[in-house]
């Protein structure tokens, strides 16, 4: 399966595992809750997906590689204990508490997170004095004596042994503990993926048309030859920060990510062409609605390949908004929040201080932020959402501490009035964004008319999940009638593969 529908497997089997009956007990006691193992290549992201997980469930998620633990490590020290068995004093041996126990436990103290995901990689590199070991904690949940708490799932993952020196096959009865999810790559997949998390527009266009080159692995004379997934979206993060910089993106930065020189080199190739079509083509001034003439004549005749480019940068420009968008949307709600645990404490205590109030306010924000962070369970637009709500919080305790709010009733007021500027500002904003979602409609239905750009175009919009959000909320007139046409487009396309099948099961003398 695809690493997205292994993420589903994921999703389902810890909201399963975190099942309680009535007693309040979970379902399904901890050692017989089968550890997940993802089994694939490395670098197509299972370990980003056990990250999203936890993320989108908001729980805990506790992360180690096993391949560099030993029996003791993983175990826990022997120490000498006294004890007194039928009157008579024994000296016994126990263990301290393993080091991967004693992180879980130290992920529940620090964000209060109870619940969570302890994710063993590279399961399959452990050593061969710990293996034994990890056979009885894949079993029973424990690493010597010290079981991992209630509420704590574990999900593995690894690689098959054809890329991995050190990794090794399980036997029969180390797999029959554990529920195998072997996952392969998907570009379609993770092109979704890409568009939500902004990579380098050079790469996802590169990558439409050359797909081929997403995932690659052969083994020649001089070693094996490999592009991953992985490897892509670290180029991209790179590309970024050059171009921030200044700094020149060459062959010999690509190939550092892309250690295959075929695709490396023409990679860098199509980059260099891809940076010509930004210097030309003003995205800003298109999605303004303010393309001069020669842009709209140089696009309109453009050979498909410099069209798939400029749509990738005008995509690039209108997902950025979005992504901002969403997460902007995300403020007002968290503020509202803030306004109404105010107006309970008042309610509660109605002469306390809006000075000792805001800092309490402000400094339970904080933990939010940094113990969410730790647990790995906020998305980056609720980590952007709560980065920008503290600062707000931040200028009313200024206010507050000047003097300008000085009573629980003026500091509610400040808050309300926070809040509807938040609003107006997340309106005002909105309106920008599908401004610019109907030139860039106007602006491509123009200089492509009904060409498969327009196709494209509407494709990559409805998969986007920003984009799907903002249209549902705000609508997008252009939108609905292009993506009317893409489906009565597509209703064609089946009707006539059904008649190609019809031909070739009938003859065409048969058909009407």
């Amino acid at each position: 399966m695809n690493i997205k529908e292994a993420k589903e497997q994921i999703i389902c089997t810890v909201q399963t595992y975190l099942t309680r009956n009535r007693q309040g007990q979970y379902a399904i006691p901890l050692p017989r809750q089968r550890p997940l193992c993802l089994m694939g290549p490395p670098g197509i992201g299972k370990t980003a997906i056990v990250e999203q997980v936890a993320q989108e469930l908001g729980i805990g998620l506790v992360a180690y590689s096993m391949t560099h633990h030993t029996r003791q490590s993983a175990i826990g020290l022997p120490v000498i204990l006294e004890k007194s068995y039928g009157g008579k004093a024994c000296r016994v041996s126990e263990y301290t508490m393993s080091e991967i126990i004693a992180s879980v436990y130290d992920m529940m103290e620090e964000t209060g997170r109870k619940e969570g995901i302890l994710f063993l990689d590279e399961i399959n590199c452990v050593s061969e004095t710990l293996a034994p070991s990890m056979l009885q904690f894949l079993q029973y949940k424990v690493f010597g004596r010290h079981p991992i708490p209630q509420g704590w799932v574990v999900v593995t993952a690894g690689n098959p042994p054809e890329y991995n020196h050190s990794a090794r096959d399980f036997d029969m009865v180390t797999w029959d503990r554990l529920r195998r999810i072997d996952v392969e790559p998907d570009f379609r997949v993770w092109k979704e993926y890409g568009r939500q998390q902004g990579l380098h527009p050079a790469i996802m266009t590169y990558l439409e048309t050359r797909w081929n080159d997403f995932y690659r692995v052969e083994a020649t004379v001089e070693g094996k030859r490999f592009v991953t997934p992985r490897g892509w979206a670290d180029l991209s993060e790179s590309i970024v920060l050059y171009e921030q910089r200044g700094l020149p993106v060459d062959a010999a930065l690509v190939a550092q990510y892309l250690q295959d020189p075929q695709t490396a080199q023409t990679f860098a190739l199509y980059y260099d062409l891809f940076c010509k079509y930004q210097s030309h083509y003003q995205v800003e001034k298109i999605l303004e609605g303010k393309a001069p003439a020669d842009i709209r004549q140089r696009a309109a005749e453009a050979p498909f390949d410099e069209r798939l480019a400029l749509i990738g940068l005008l995509l690039d420009g209108v997902f950025a908004s979005l992504r901002e968008q969403a997460a902007r949307e995300r403020l007002p709600p968290l503020l509202l929040g803030q306004l109404k645990e105010a107006r309970v404490r008042l309610t509660a205590a109605p002469g306390e201080a809006p000075v000792p109030l805001l800092e309490a306010l402000l400094e339970e924000r904080r933990q939010e932020l940094e113990q969410g962070l730790k647990a790995s369970a906020l998305t980056g637009q609720d980590a952007t959402a709560l980065r920008d709500l503290i600062p707000l919080l931040e200028q009313l305790l200024a206010k507050a501490q000047a003097g300008e709010i000085q009573s629980g009733k003026k500091l509610l007021e400040a808050l309300l009035a926070l809040l509807e500027e938040q609003r107006r500002e997340t309106r005002r904003q909105a309106k920008l964004v599908g401004q610019h979602l109907e030139n860039l409609f106007a602006f491509c239905g123009e200089v492509f008319q009904e060409g498969q750009e327009l196709l494209v175009l509407t494709t990559e919009l409805t998969v986007n999940h920003d984009c799907v959000q903002f249209i549902g909320k705000y609508g997008c007139a252009p939108y609905f009638k292009y993506n009317k046409d893409l489906l009565i487009y597509e209703r064609q396309l089946e009707i006539l593969g059904r008649l190609a099948e019809l031909e070739e099961l009938e003859g065409p003398e048969e058909l009407p």
